[in-house]
């Protein structure tokens, strides 16, 4: 029971750690650009590039969490909307012209495009704050009732 029970642990660990990366990286990279080289260069479409990585960790946290029995319900929900958001943005990229440079990135289709990769990039920080979430109650002592 004890080898399940830190199986899940460990799951929810590594799933929470691969969710934060792509959130994490962008922000450190940031600060050491700017202390360098006293130049403000934020990657907002970092989280985007790196959604194997949100991917396999949300994996990993869907996994603990149906192990576990809390939590599930929103780390499906939040996997399902990484994927609708970030594939529309880039569908819609695509269809619009904007992935190819044929069409300009402005107006309303870059607005939409971006707003989605804005909401994805929340729904990542949402599933970093479950993961959070899991972990505690995972190593919260029962109460003795």
């Amino acid at each position: 029971m004890n080898d399940n029970k830190q199986l899940t642990r460990i799951l929810a660990i590594m799933g929470t750690v691969l969710v934060w990366i792509p959130i994490l990286f962008p922000i450190v990279f940031t600060l050491i650009r700017l202390i360098q080289s006293g130049m403000f260069r934020f990657d907002y479409l970092m989280p985007a590039e790196l959604f194997s990585v949100v991917l396999v960790g949300g994996g990993l946290l869907l996994w603990a969490a149906i192990r576990a029995r809390r939590w599930n319900k929103v780390v499906a929900w939040g996997l399902v909307a990484i994927v609708v958001l970030l594939g529309g943005s880039q569908g819609l990229a695509v269809v619009t012209g904007m992935a190819s440079g044929e069409t300009p990135a402005t107006g309303i289709w870059w607005i939409l495009a971006l707003s989605m990769i804005i909401a994805y990039s929340l729904v990542v920080i949402l599933l970093g704050v479950v993961g959070i979430r899991l972990i505690l109650d995972l190593y919260k002592k029962p109460s003795a009732l």
